[in-house]
């Protein structure tokens, strides 16, 4: 098993963040810095990461989260805010990590495992898992905007390109559904941003099939036998 695989496997984090903890000589094996995340580790190994051996989990664990606002995704912060992490502590005895992203002030469904080739693929864009926002802006999103995101907008980094975008019906038109499957930081934020708007609450409430049915804010829930069948057969 390659290193960068075999350090995800043991649920420290997953296999691209792997990579650089591997870079930044921060993983030893028998003793000595292994700077290359290709070295094939062999049975006789002995892999260190912060002074401790690791291993790869035997047992894979997949759990869906209902963020609360004020939580980062990280597993640990340097400025001793909550983590996500902290939620599962003393819950779940194996180390997981969370698949991608959501900002602080984010909430909605975010998965945490210990799979390192599912989180791979389930953060990687050619993959196009489907993410669905429900956003509140501080004023009205006017057609002309709503139809210039829908085209696809021309950020900093890029083009930012929208799967579907539309006001949610029933309620005012501040409030909007959006969908997505790139993988761009503070993606949904900045889009609205760079037309003027402030956005007061951002809520994931669909990810690569999975929604929040039955699952309150703050909460999660180890997934169903079906969900991880449906997640790792995803195209």
């Amino acid at each position: 098993m390659r290193l960068n695989k075999y350090i995800a496997h043991s649920g420290i984090c997953s296999r691209r963040k792997a990579a650089e903890l591997v870079k930044g000589g921060l993983i030893k094996v028998n003793g000595k810095v292994e700077p290359n995340p290709a070295y094939e580790v062999q049975k006789t190994d002995v892999v260190i990461y912060k002074g401790k051996k690791i291993f790869p989990e035997k047992k894979l664990v997949y759990i869906l989260m209902n963020k609360p606002k004020n939580v980062v995704t990280t597993t640990s912060d340097e400025k001793a805010r909550k983590t996500v992490l902290d939620i599962v502590a003393n819950k779940v005895s194996e180390r997981i990590y969370p698949v991608g992203r959501l900002d602080r002030h984010t909430t909605g469904l975010l998965l945490l495992t210990n799979d390192g080739d599912l989180a791979k693929k389930l953060t990687h864009p050619s993959h196009g898992v489907k993410k669905r926002y429900h956003v509140i802006l501080n004023k009205e999103v006017s057609e002309k905007h709503l139809k210039a995101i829908k085209k696809g907008l021309k950020l900093d980094d890029g083009p930012a390109l929208v799967d579907d975008i539309d006001w949610i019906i029933g309620s005012d038109n501040n409030e909007i559904g959006i969908e997505i499957h790139m993988g761009k930081n503070r993606i949904v934020r900045r889009i609205f941003e760079s037309l003027g708007y402030t956005v007061e609450k951002l809520d994931r409430v669909y990810y690569g099939g999975l929604t929040k049915k039955d699952l309150p804010r703050g909460w999660f829930r180890p997934l169903k036998a079906k969900e991880i069948i449906m997640l790792k057969h995803f195209s």
